[in-house]
């Protein structure tokens, strides 16, 4: 089976204050070991980043932050798609670029993991590919409210987030796996 590296939204503009305090700090770099392993082993890659329409979004094409991080940078002949959604999908080549290069199984890592992320993760599975997310490669934000806030129930944090959703992942849309794991099963 082929399997591509899918790297979503490793965006400059993630590092805005904007979005709030997150967990996993070591995401980007556990993505380039990804992104690594995967170039040494002459597998595909494919880099997805987020252009929003939202003026405000550190992601808008006015605000300097669309530029992918370059710890992660694309290399010459490895494909690049914009999106302007949650999913990595929708509105891009991306699932028939990877049908012509005979993939069937995708390693997903990126920002942020409750949106596109997820999005990405549930259509990867959703189209038929077999999807394994790396879960440490991957990082949440705690700005995100909760329908129970004007409840009084306090708000979850990152951390809590981010396990919550690869929890709810793992099993039904993938196979959530640590950076070490997924290199080792490459080799």
């Amino acid at each position: 089976m082929t399997r591509a590296l899918l790297l979503i939204d490793i965006q400059e503009g993630m590092d805005s204050p904007l979005w709030g305090a997150r967990n996993n700090p070591d995401a980007e770099d556990n993505a380039a070991r990804l992104l690594a392993a995967f170039r040494a082993s002459g597998l595909p890659v494919f880099h997805v980043y987020h252009l929003s329409t939202r003026p405000a979004s550190p992601l808008h094409p006015d605000n300097g932050g669309t530029a992918i991080k370059a710890v992660v940078a694309p290399r010459e002949g490895e494909p690049v798609y914009s999106k302007q959604t949650n999913s990595a999908f929708i509105g891009t080549a991306l699932e028939a670029d990877l049908r012509q290069a005979g993939v069937e199984g995708l390693v997903i890592a990126g920002l942020s993991t409750p949106q596109c992320i997820s999005t990405s993760v549930r259509m990867a599975a959703n189209l038929g590919f077999d999807t394994w997310l790396a879960h440490d490669a991957c990082a949440a934000f705690e700005t995100h409210a909760g329908y129970d806030w004007a409840e009084g129930i306090a708000p979850m944090s990152a951390g809590e987030i981010h396990r919550m959703e690869v929890s709810v992942l793992h099993g039904e849309f993938c196979r959530a796996m640590a950076t070490d794991t997924i290199i080792g099963a490459l080799a």
